[in-house]
């Protein structure tokens, strides 16, 4: 299973510690920094609504106070001639001038005709009849006198009705001043109205005013006011008509719709009330995120600092992961190294203390084990030389019974590596080689000497004691631990390719390749060295004998390795010496191949031996009987 890298656990160590309280502090800080936001706009907007409901009654006092001075002032007069006094229409002409938002002073005398003063192209006298009719008509038994907003005919202006009785409730006469809303916006928001969609834009609250059945008596779309437009779907103003009765001022949220995409809003109503028939709602409201768009910014802020800091925290840690992590790769490749053989490789110390301390544990173990293993490969050598030096031994000792024997062991070892490398055997199955050579005639050491050793021929019954050797061989050295490599070529090299070898009876593939090369190898130097009354075969014929039962006792791969190792003088060289003499017979001539031994005769017994002819000498003849 994969494990992960240093730098995978550091960075995200980091980023927790560091910037993980630093965004939940940001976070729980705008939360309530948000909800005391919330709370104070809450009473900003009840306050603002409160203070534009004062504003608003104290625009209606003050034309309620104009119209009761003026009925105040007729009652105090009289006089029914002062209605008809040139001066009396002067003073309410200059009452006209000093109030701007009077369209038109309507006096009704007890007795009399009306007087009627109004600012022509606003209204005209009719409607200034007709409102003013109405109003008294309504207002019976009451002192002072407010209306229901109506719009003007000709110029479609949001106007009121505010009047007063001459002489108290119980008067026949009133004094009634037709009032425009129009410029009630300078009231509550202390400027020039603004439109509705600047409002939203700029994030301002939003101020209504709406009358008892919801229409818009005033509202920054001035298209909305003079239509008198019902807002009752405004959730505020319904919950105004529901509770003005109740409540003089209260907070609502609720959902409102601009452009034709919905906001969570925030509003506040309070209700201006100057009687049964002047009940007035003053309305403000605001989108919510952008009252309180100082907390989404601090949201914003925090996020910007965490993302900022959660970079720092991420370069930091990659360059601290990377110091703490390169000493420990450094490490890991050297400990690589050293598990793929290499012993000297070394580690730069560096670091801080705890990877400078394990550098110097890795180097000393390093030395440690180098020197530990350069003894365990000195031992084993001298291991492998004591144990190669004991199957030598061993080989010289069986070869040694006979001096026509000695060294046969030995070079049909050096034999069997020289085919093996034209085989491109590998170093260890040459070695392996070796020693099976060397020990393959180690069951002869159970063999009596009388049949060793004798001169003549074997008879059927001590050549069949002689054929044992293979398995004596196999049950000595099978004993000994860890030379199971070495078995197949002692106790198969007698096997024939043919299946009419011994002791198994083996044939074709089911020989081991080590048993084939030192089958070869030993009938080779059997052929090639000088017997106690002839002389071994010339190296070139005995190729040819050898190449001659090729399919039935040996395996042609490895005859030809032999050939190609004798053609190299890889075979051949301090063991056979190829000299070839010329002799009469009669009228011919004839080349005698006499084998010169460097080193000692092997012996084979003639039954095991390719049976040759060399001009007419039988193999007998030719190779003495001696047991193999």
């Amino acid at each position: 299973m994969s494990k992960p890298k240093l730098i995978y656990i550091v960075i995200p160590t980091l980023l927790v510690v560091g910037l993980l309280p630093l965004i939940l502090t940001g976070w729980f800080l705008s939360e309530r920094s948000g909800t005391e936001l919330r709370a104070v706009e809450n009473r900003y907007q009840i306050q603002l609504v409160q203070e534009k409901a004062r504003s608003l009654e104290m625009f209606l006092q003050r034309q309620l106070d104009l119209v009761g001075g003026l009925a105040n002032g007729f009652a105090l007069a009289g006089s029914p001639e002062v209605y008809s006094q040139v001066r009396t229409d002067m003073q309410l002409e200059e009452k006209l001038r000093e109030n701007p938002d009077v369209l038109a002073l309507f006096v009704t005398p007890p007795a009399g005709d009306t007087l009627a003063l109004y600012r022509p192209g606003n209204i005209g006298k009719q409607q200034i009849d007709s409102i003013a009719n109405t109003l008294i008509a309504s207002s019976q038994g009451s002192a002072s006198m407010i209306s229901k907003a109506t719009v003007t005919e000709g110029s479609n202006e949001s106007v009121i009705a505010i009047g007063a009785r001459i002489g108290g409730k119980d008067g026949a006469g009133s004094v009634i001043a037709i009032v425009s809303l129009s410029n009630i916006g300078k009231i509550l928001v202390g400027k020039d109205a603004v439109s509705e969609e600047q409002m939203w834009d700029s994030g301002l609250p939003i101020i209504l005013i709406v009358d008892e059945a919801g229409r818009a008596i005033f509202h920054p779309d001035p298209q909305v006011a003079r239509q008198q437009r019902p807002l009752t779907t405004l959730k505020i103003v319904s919950e105004w008509q529901q509770s003005s009765e109740q409540i003089q001022s209260g907070l609502v949220p609720f959902i409102g719709e601009f452009d034709g995409n919905e906001h969570s809003m925030i509003g506040a109503y309070s209700t201006v009330d100057f009687g049964p028939n002047a009940k007035f709602g003053v309305i403000t409201m605001q989108d919510e995120a952008k009252a309180l768009a100082s907390v989404g910014e601090m949201r914003t802020q925090t996020w910007v600092i965490s993302l900022a800091f959660g970079l720092f925290a991420s370069l930091v840690g990659l360059f601290v992961a990377r110091q703490l992590a390169q000493p420990i790769l450094r490490l890991a490749q050297a400990a690589e190294t050293v598990a793929q053989g290499d012993l000297s490789t070394r580690v730069e110390v560096g670091g801080v203390k705890e990877t400078a301390t394990l550098g110097t544990a890795f180097n000393t173990m390093s030395d440690r084990l180098e020197e530990h293993i350069r003894r365990l490969a000195q031992a084993a050598q001298e291991n492998r030389e004591l144990f190669v030096g004991t199957v030598k031994a061993l080989a010289a000792a069986i070869d040694g019974k006979d001096k026509y024997t000695r060294g046969h062991s030995e070079r049909v070892a050096r034999i069997s590596v020289a085919i093996g490398k034209e085989m491109n055997l590998s170093e260890r199955e040459l070695e392996a080689l070796r020693i099976s050579a060397l020990l393959h005639d180690v069951g002869k050491i159970a063999i009596d000497d009388n049949i060793l050793k004798k001169p003549a021929a074997l008879t059927a019954d001590e050549f069949d004691i002689m054929k044992t050797h293979p398995v004596k061989g196999y049950k000595i050295m099978s004993q000994i631990p860890g030379i199971e490599e070495f078995l197949p070529g002692m106790y198969s090299h007698h096997e024939m390719v043919n299946g009419e070898g011994y002791p198994q009876g083996l044939k074709g593939d089911e020989i081991p390749l080590q048993a084939k090369i030192v089958s070869v190898a030993d009938t080779f130097d059997a052929m090639t060295i000088d017997r106690p009354y002839s002389k071994g075969m010339v190296l070139n014929e005995a190729l040819d004998r050898i190449r001659a039962f090729v399919g039935t006792r040996y395996d042609g791969a490895v005859v030809e390795a032999l050939v190609r190792g004798c053609q190299k003088g890889l075979i051949g060289r301090g063991v056979v010496q190829q000299i070839a003499t010329t002799v009469k017979d009669g009228d011919r001539v004839v080349n005698v191949g006499v084998g010169q031994n460097l080193t000692a005769n092997s012996g084979h017994d003639p039954a095991e031996l390719p049976k040759v002819s060399n001009n007419g000498v039988t193999g007998a003849e030719v190779t003495r009987n001696v047991a193999s």
